[in-house]
């Protein structure tokens, strides 16, 4: 039983300071054993399946981690799992391995986001390089995924009048634009407008502009963007 409340433990840590895990799913059972234990001995977690469905009940991981992923599986293949997983897992890169070298296969996994396709038999030490690279990848989208989360939980916390005031400031509206589009007082808007820079965490107008950009990629507001050069 202690082995297991350690691992609950860990899981409780930061992301910045759990140990990485890394997944492994082959149908080659002497391959995942062998895969395993080169894992651990590089100071990382291991956790092997044997096929597509059995990783696809695990629960995703909560720290840095990458999978490390066989193209030929029993029951769905590694690209249709590679697809499955896509805009689930963001925050875990896949390393291909396979035992053909199909150059049709190799551009479309890498197209579809792999970070590296090994084929088999493929040196220890190339597949570790991969694996610390994938984990580091996982680790900057983990940080990013927290920073987003957190101006998202800011934003919330913004009331109806102060979002709206928000969306016209990046857009470069002045006060008094903003005042007259609203339908309000200028020192109103100045309040709310202060309000918004508080609540934000942020002290300038490009601060902003970029922490909504973040809220809304495909929304860039570039005149604020050039106001605040």
């Amino acid at each position: 039983m202690a082995p297991i409340r350690a691992v609950e433990r860990e899981f409780e840590l930061p992301p910045e300071q759990a140990t990485p895990v890394v997944f492994v799913v082959d149908d080659d059972v002497s391959l995942r054993e062998s895969l395993e234990a080169m894992v651990r001995f590089a100071g990382l977690r291991a956790e092997t399946f044997a096929c597509a469905q059995d990783f696809l009940g695990h629960p995703a991981a909560r720290v840095p981690n990458c999978l490390v992923l066989d193209v030929g599986l029993p029951d769905l293949s590694g690209l249709d799992l590679q697809n499955r997983i896509a805009s689930e897992r963001t925050d875990m890169p896949i390393i291909f391995i396979t035992g053909y070298n199909d150059v049709s296969t190799t551009v479309r996994a890498m197209k579809a986001g792999a970070v590296e396709f090994l084929t088999k038999p493929f040196d220890d030490q190339v597949l570790l390089d991969a694996i610390r690279h994938a984990i580091e990848l996982s680790r900057a989208a983990m940080r990013e995924a927290a920073e987003l989360q957190a101006i998202q939980d800011r934003y919330v916390s913004l009331s109806r009048r102060e979002r709206e005031v928000m969306t016209l400031v990046v857009t470069g509206l002045l006060n008094k634009q903003i005042a007259g589009e609203l339908g309000i007082a200028e020192i109103t808007v100045k309040v709310h407008r202060a309000q918004v820079m508080r609540k934000m965490n942020v002290r300038s107008l490009a601060e902003l502009v970029k922490i909504a950009t973040k809220l809304n990629p495909d929304r860039a507001p570039r005149a604020a963007l050039q106001r605040a050069a």
